[in-house]
């Protein structure tokens, strides 16, 4: 029994060390304390239903995040669709899957202030949560100038939160948000906030692994997800991570096209 125990003591360290833990990296579109509670559950669960560990990342700031990604850290990714474009090209990283409602862009501004269309915003000022945010920012910084011909006045200001709260402070006439993220804001601020545009439609942030991750790992992850959305409490863990009503990505269908669209003129990254 004592040579038994000894074994046993001695593999631990192996056996612990034989638990792959991978890194997870989420877009920060909310703030960290916000993305840590949406993330945090779902990977505690994925840990029980995969046997495998994850890392929680939860950068700061969006180009900070695209840094790390374009220099191929993060193991798992969840990032926006023009992201998936870009960290394609970068390292080879594999959609996994995705929610199935479709992401559009939204511009919104103050219902109660002066701007009625989108003509009122020639010369003004227009918040965005960063340059490479997809729906909010890039894709639709790119349709007001090419399509609608609005010559307007950008700021970044970090987060979606942030941005709906620099038009109610007056400090933008309008600003670009998606609707995942207005929905979670108080009633009493979403009835000030008026849609004067949308983007069209696209595949949503999907949960994407570097090619390094094993193949029999990404399926454990896919699977593990794919059996939580079967029950209640797991669609709520998913939903809360914006992977609502998931299904499998594929980047042929889902984001390839978005190359066509041409956005790396819009785009600025940090490389500080």
């Amino acid at each position: 029994m004592k040579r038994a125990l000894i074994l046993l003591l001695c593999l631990l360290p192996a056996l612990a060390a034989a638990v792959e833990t991978y890194t997870l990296a989420v877009v920060p579109q909310f703030s960290p304390v916000d993305i840590g509670q949406r993330w945090t559950p779902l990977l505690t669960r994925l840990e029980k239903e995969t046997g495998l560990r994850f890392q929680l990342r939860i950068p700061e700031r969006i180009p900070v995040f695209e840094k790390e990604f374009l220099a191929g850290i993060p193991d798992f990714v969840f990032l926006n669709p023009y992201h998936a474009v870009m960290a394609r090209k970068a390292h080879g990283y594999i959609p996994l899957i995705r929610a199935n409602e479709r992401l559009t862009g939204i511009l919104v501004t103050d219902s109660q202030g002066p701007i009625r269309n989108l003509q009122d915003l020639q010369g003004k000022t227009v918040a965005f949560p960063s340059p490479n945010a997809f729906g909010a920012s890039l894709y639709m910084r790119a349709l007001l100038a090419e399509k609608e011909k609005i010559h307007f006045n950008p700021v970044y200001v970090g987060t979606h939160q942030n941005v709906y709260r620099h038009i109610l402070m007056g400090e933008a006439m309008a600003g670009g948000g998606v609707n995942a993220t207005l929905e979670t804001e108080p009633s009493a601020l979403r009835s000030r906030i008026k849609v004067l545009y949308a983007t069209p439609g696209v595949a949503p942030h999907p949960l994407a692994a570097h090619p390094r991750v094993p193949k029999a790992d990404r399926d454990k992850v896919v699977q593990a997800l794919l059996r939580m959305n079967q029950e209640a409490s797991g669609r709520t863990l998913l939903e809360r991570a914006e992977l609502e009503g998931i299904q499998l990505a594929d980047y042929v269908r889902d984001y390839q096209s978005l190359e066509l669209l041409k956005l790396e003129r819009y785009m600025a990254l940090d490389r500080k």
